[in-house]
């Protein structure tokens, strides 16, 4: 997918200022920014975009090359940026955090490790497992139950870390900011930086007394039974979010995501085309010149179906509505029933009889018109 005009991202104009892209980029920031919009993968793709376009534009030499000559004129990572997501998110807190005075307009930070009002914000990991469905579970939606092995909150500190009765302390290091700030002398002049408390890990806080069973973490491994349910018409390699059930965060903090895979099951006698169903029926050649009512298997049981007399080898029956239905709509497939006549290799001398007066039969021999019938029928089935 090729990248937006950065401009375009900023919703700035190409002549714009520097203080006019800085103001658009802290206002796009904000509005994206991960704390406020938790588990919103559109919201987190915007916010690294919006940092891309200012990471850019903000810098007069990149700036330059890039209205010459575009992204080619950026060279993406190689050029120190963010070659479309090269930063992680505590690059951009890093990188660009001042401008927000600390605290991105009073929001927090992102991920494992990123800051809120300073403090550091754990978050839990997220967790893909698989799960198999049957072609009815997948026509009518399921509830299933399965165990996970994953973090926990710890039972005995309420996933506080804290032993009962245990109090915290604000850091004595950073002052319960979560981040140390540093000035140092360059020929530039003096400049501060700001990185996170290396003695409490940029939470701000000391807890006086661990929990034992966690050590202090909050979290343990354990299992957990989790209940899902599956939409109707979901399909092999589709992917679905089930927020807050990943792996526990420390301290009691955002828990992660689990990612269902979904599995498809082949079904003995269907075969799936999207939101259709395909079934071969072979019928012997008798049934298809006299014809004959016949049983369909479908997901939800069997149907019958007849044969007209005369029928040709590749007729499709189309029952409708008797497919799967689209994910989150009311809108159904069909099932196509593709005719097939079995043509039978090892005759005995009687059953080669029978087939040699037929042969000498008028009623048996096809017209000019049947036969460009047949041949038209033939194509279609392979345009």
């Amino acid at each position: 997918m090729s990248k937006r005009d950065y401009y375009e991202v900023l919703e700035v104009s190409k002549n714009a200022s520097q203080e006019e892209i800085k103001k658009a980029y802290r206002k796009k920031a904000i509005k994206f920014h991960p704390d406020k919009n938790p588990g919103d993968h559109t919201a987190e793709e915007k916010f690294k975009e919006s940092a891309e376009a200012y990471e850019v534009l903000s810098n007069a030499e990149k700036r330059q090359r890039y209205d010459q000559f575009g992204h080619a004129g950026i060279g993406g990572a190689s050029s120190g940026g963010f070659g479309g997501g090269g930063m992680s998110m505590d690059d951009i807190f890093s990188h660009f955090g001042d401008i927000f005075g600390g605290g991105f307009g009073g929001f927090g930070g992102f991920g494992g490790g990123s800051s809120r009002g300073g403090r550091r914000v754990n978050k839990g990991s997220n967790l893909r497992v698989k799960v198999k469905l049957n072609l009815q579970e997948i026509a009518n939606g399921a509830e299933k139950k399965i165990k996970v092995k994953k973090y926990v909150e710890c039972s005995h500190c309420s996933g506080s870390g804290a032993a009962n009765g245990s109090s915290y302390s604000n850091c004595s290091t950073c002052r319960g900011t979560g981040q140390v700030t540093r000035i140092s002398n360059t020929i530039l002049g003096q400049m501060q930086t700001a990185s996170t408390c290396p003695t409490c890990g940029g939470e701000g806080k000391i807890i006086t007394n661990k929990c034992a069973p966690c050590a202090g973490e909050g979290i343990l491994r354990d299992d957990e039974v989790i209940s899902l349910n599956i939409p109707a018409g979901v399909e092999e390699g589709m992917q679905l979010s089930v927020s807050g059930k990943g792996n526990a965060a420390r301290r009691g903090g955002v828990n992660g995501d689990l990612l269902v895979l979904i599995e498809e099951e082949k079904h003995p006698d269907l075969i799936r085309d999207g939101n259709n169903l395909i079934y071969n029926l072979h019928i012997s050649v008798p049934d298809a010149i006299l014809g004959k009512p016949v049983e369909i298997p479908t997901v939800d049981g069997k149907v019958k179906v007849k044969v007209d007399p005369g029928t040709q080898p590749g007729k499709i029956l189309r029952l409708r509505g008797k497919g799967l239905p689209e994910v989150n709509s009311y809108g159904k497939g069909d099932l196509l029933v593709n005719i097939q006549v079995f043509i039978p290799t090892d005759l005995s001398k009687e059953d080669r009889k029978i087939v040699e007066k037929l042969q000498e039969s008028e009623g048996f021999k096809p017209t000019a018109g049947e036969s460009e019938n047949f041949f038209s029928r033939m194509r279609n089935m392979f345009d």
